[in-house]
């Protein structure tokens, strides 16, 4: 297995992807193409498993997308060597507890590259006060291994942390350290290296900006924390509680004094803007106070809705973070008749597959 991942084969299938981005945006005036790469092995952040129990035996298992087929998983050399190491840890302490292995069927591993880690087993089963007690024996288990870890216990409606459900990451960006909190299931960038290289490179396309920084879909502050440097004021949006909540506590832990973020999803935002609606979680916040020469959007897969676009078309600069080729030379489509590409980025958060992330930075013409 270890042989798939040499320099060669890597830097054979990202220039595949470079290849394949620029045929893809071939219809648009585009900028030399910068490229970020990843780490060849190890650079996976998160990982997934179903557990097969096999008479007395258990192991982690995935099913390959096209056939169907259940592929036993005794190591995953794209995940951290931390996950990596737990996952050969826990197996055997699960085996011999038939109570914390009974009706269990997958197990979440979530790292970080300060050395945290989280794991989440999912039953199907309701969880009671004799699962926590074990839960908390695997975890003093694991700590005897060197395995500092957190536990959390997933069922039906039902959620159980031993201690807490987040790892604090700390990343190293040019000449500052940023942390950040990341909750248990909630969206992170998963491939941490490559995800050093995005904040860099969106640093380094808006230095020297005026005005202010609106940011749409901001997560847990990943963009906004490291941008609100190279602005006066930054505003930023996201709908899912969890993640607010975290962005809340970086802002705080950073002591970032110049950057508010509200729980609005993109299409409120813009209601709210236009002046259409009043929203009770805007109380406070003056909107006509921000001068938001520059825009970030980090959308889901799906791209960016009309209305969006629209709003977009009316700051001088956007900046597109986009997971999804397509739906991105969609919108530049429309993008591109009131602005112009200026840079133009791959970023390699998902190696040795088909997904590319990639960074547009568009001015008004």
């Amino acid at each position: 297995m270890t042989e798939c991942f040499s320099n060669d084969n890597y830097n054979q299938q990202l220039e595949k992807k470079v290849d394949n981005l620029k045929a893809l945006l071939s219809d648009f005036s585009l900028p030399e193409l910068a490229v970020y790469s990843s780490p060849i092995s190890h650079y996976r952040m998160r990982a997934e498993f179903r557990i097969w129990h096999d008479g007395e035996d258990l192991y982690h298992v995935m099913y390959d997308k096209k056939t169907k087929k259940r592929i036993r998983v005794d190591e995953f050399p794209i995940a951290t060597k931390l996950i990596n190491r737990s996952m050969q840890a826990i197996l055997p302490l699960l085996q011999h507890n038939q109570l914390l292995r009974h009706l269990l069927f997958q197990i979440d591993y979530f790292s970080t590259l300060s050395g945290q880690l989280l794991i989440t087993l999912l039953y199907h089963k309701k969880l009671n006060d004799a699962w926590i007690i074990e839960a908390k024996k695997l975890k003093m288990q694991l700590a005897e291994q060197g395995i500092d870890v957190h536990i959390v216990g997933r069922a039906s409606n039902q959620k159980i942390a031993i201690d807490v459900d987040y790892v604090d990451e700390v990343l190293p960006v040019m000449d500052k350290v940023f942390v950040y909190r990341q909750v248990e299931n909630s969206f992170t960038q998963p491939n941490a290296a490559v995800n050093i290289k995005m904040l860099q490179w969106a640093i380094s396309v808006t230095k020297n900006s005026l005005g202010d920084l609106l940011e749409f879909y901001c997560g847990n502050g990943n963009f906004s924390i490291a941008l609100a440097q190279n602005f006066r004021k930054v505003l930023a949006t996201e709908i899912a509680k969890a993640s607010v909540y975290s962005a809340q506590y970086n802002i705080a832990v950073n002591h970032i004094d110049n950057l508010i973020i509200v729980r609005l999803s993109a299409e409120e935002f813009t209601c709210a803007i236009k002046k259409e609606r009043e929203f009770n979680r805007l109380k406070g916040i003056n909107l006509d106070d921000y001068q938001c020469d520059t825009v970030l959007v980090d959308p889901p897969r799906s791209g960016l809705d009309l209305n969006t676009i629209d709003i977009l078309k009316s700051y001088k600069t956007i900046i597109y973070i986009s997971c999804n080729p397509y739906t991105l030379r969609d919108n530049l489509q429309l993008l591109t008749k009131t602005h112009s590409i200026q840079h133009f980025a791959m970023f390699d958060q998902f190696p040795y597959t088909d997904h590319i992330e990639t960074g547009i930075v568009l001015c008004k013409k």
